[in-house]
């Protein structure tokens, strides 16, 4: 029988998990205001379908989904398919990286689909295992591995041509 979170339990997870959920939301919009409007839409609908998570255990994998669904509603709604350059508020993972090499990154980036960028920010952006991948996208892990490899290859071309 599956346990169900609690209305309180979900707030708690969801503060325990703020910067990862805000980091997570802001790879893929780049600006703050827009980050805190997925966060805030992906806590709605986490709240009001809280009943369907069958595994309190899978929140994370959960939650992660719902804000990468919230972010590609956004980006549709505005029209942005496409990363912006990086303003000051960049997130503490990429402040080691130079200004040259963050316009690299994000220019990279920019040459791939949705759903690849989905990949490379959940690997490398968010420091996500394969099968955590495989289990936030509903994918077999086997092909996660095989399409981040494809998408890693197609990066290494763009970059040397």
């Amino acid at each position: 029988m599956s346990q169900h979170l609690s209305k309180k339990q979900f707030a708690q997870h969801m503060e325990n998990n703020k910067a990862k959920f805000y980091r997570l939301a802001f790879c893929y919009v780049k600006n703050e205001h827009d980050a805190l409007e997925i966060i805030s839409e992906a806590t709605y609908k986490g709240f009001i379908n809280l009943s369907k998570l069958e595994n309190p255990e899978f929140f994370d994998t959960w939650m992660s989904r719902i804000i990468i669904n919230c972010a590609y509603d956004l980006l549709k709604k505005q029209k942005k398919y496409e990363f912006i350059v990086p303003d000051d508020t960049l997130p503490a993972r990429e402040e080691d990286l130079s200004v040259d090499d963050r316009l690299d990154l994000y220019q990279a980036l920019n040459t791939l689909q949705p759903d690849e960028r989905t990949l490379i920010i959940l690997k490398y952006f968010e420091d996500r295992s394969f099968r955590e991948i495989a289990e936030t996208l509903k994918l077999p892990e086997s092909t996660v591995k095989t399409r981040l490899y494809r998408i890693i290859g197609k990066l290494k071309s763009a970059v040397s041509v």
